[in-house]
């Protein structure tokens, strides 16, 4: 097998020592456009290689698509991180024209690959790759329901004082702050729905909480997260390579799924070695369909933004 990471800063490098550590890879490209970047962090990466018994080759590029030949799965991490103050969407002027051009390089040279998409603002950059590769739609996978689930079940544990590892719960709709949509319903402690251990009141804060995950983590450290971002992204390579068929929330595209057409969004999906393989339907009450609807909303206005800028 064979994984390529495009973006070797703190995500990207992140999301492949994870791929190297699980041995998930004989091969891991990591590919940046600094010069000796990507090239530095894989032989500090390979240096740990005799330290955690891994045996996944690493090798650093400076900007040459030709060494990514053959890769089973790319994860696209590039593009400038979020700053204090700034929302996902004012990057996508940006990132949009970065993510184009990494994604049209990639499929010259890995035909098959599937892509998973984690550069901001997430939901439109999937969108963007979708329409720019006229790839089969379950080969491109949006990376950030799975990230904000894992931030969900975190803020569930602090408010149950329980390990984050007996939750279940999903986080549905747009990787915003505002079109998020933690489905507080539907967590489980151990198959106990939450909502009988947790007043409305608690609940609402978990909620609240994990819609503004990011822009806690931003304004604490300066910049995005990268730990669990870089982690999510090597799970759900994982899941690809070794055909788990796992329950994750991705951003996939819709063709009328959950009432949306013409729009990627984060839905319970399982994954396994084709890509996205089948969508879930959560049967959503009144609210939370609503609450969906407005979210696609936002994202397609977002959307919109690359048809002006002629990119789709």
């Amino acid at each position: 097998m064979k994984v390529t990471v495009v973006g070797a800063g703190a995500v990207g490098a992140t999301c492949a020592d994870n791929i190297a550590r699980k041995e998930l890879a004989n091969e891991l490209v990591l590919l940046d456009i600094k010069e000796g970047f990507a090239e530095g962090k894989a032989i500090d990466m390979m240096q740990t290689a005799t330290l955690l018994g891994f045996d996944t080759k690493i090798t650093g590029i400076t900007g040459d698509y030709s060494k990514t030949a053959g890769s089973d799965v790319v994860v696209i991490t590039s593009g400038l991180p979020r700053k204090p103050g700034m929302t996902r969407e004012e990057l996508i002027g940006i990132n949009a024209g970065i993510v184009k051009g990494v994604a049209e390089n990639i499929l010259k040279f890995s035909p098959g690959a599937i892509f998973i998409v984690v550069s901001n603002p997430m939901d439109t950059m999937t969108y963007l790759a979708l329409k720019s590769l006229g790839l089969p739609k379950e080969r491109i996978i949006g990376m950030g329901g799975t990230l904000d689930s894992s931030r969900f079940k975190f803020y569930l544990s602090q408010a149950l004082n329980c390990n984050p590892n007996d939750l279940q719960g999903f986080v549905i709709g747009g990787h915003g702050d505002t079109t998020m949509i933690p489905l507080t319903r539907l967590a489980t402690y151990q198959s106990l729905p939450v909502s009988n251990l947790l007043d409305k009141a608690t609940l609402d804060k978990v909620a609240a909480d994990t819609m503004v995950g990011g822009a806690t983590l931003t304004g604490l450290i300066g910049t995005s997260a990268w730990y669990a971002p870089g982690a999510a992204g090597a799970t759900l390579v994982e899941a690809i390579l070794r055909d788990e068929k796992k329950l994750f929330t991705c951003c996939v595209s819709l063709e009328g799924e959950y009432g949306q057409s013409d729009i990627c969004l984060g839905v319970p999906v399982i994954i396994g070695r084709n890509g996205w393989e089948k969508i879930i339907d959560f049967k959503l009450t009144e609210d939370e369909q609503t609450a969906f609807n407005k979210s696609a909303d936002a994202v397609r206005n977002m959307n919109n933004v690359l048809a002006e800028m002629k990119l789709v």
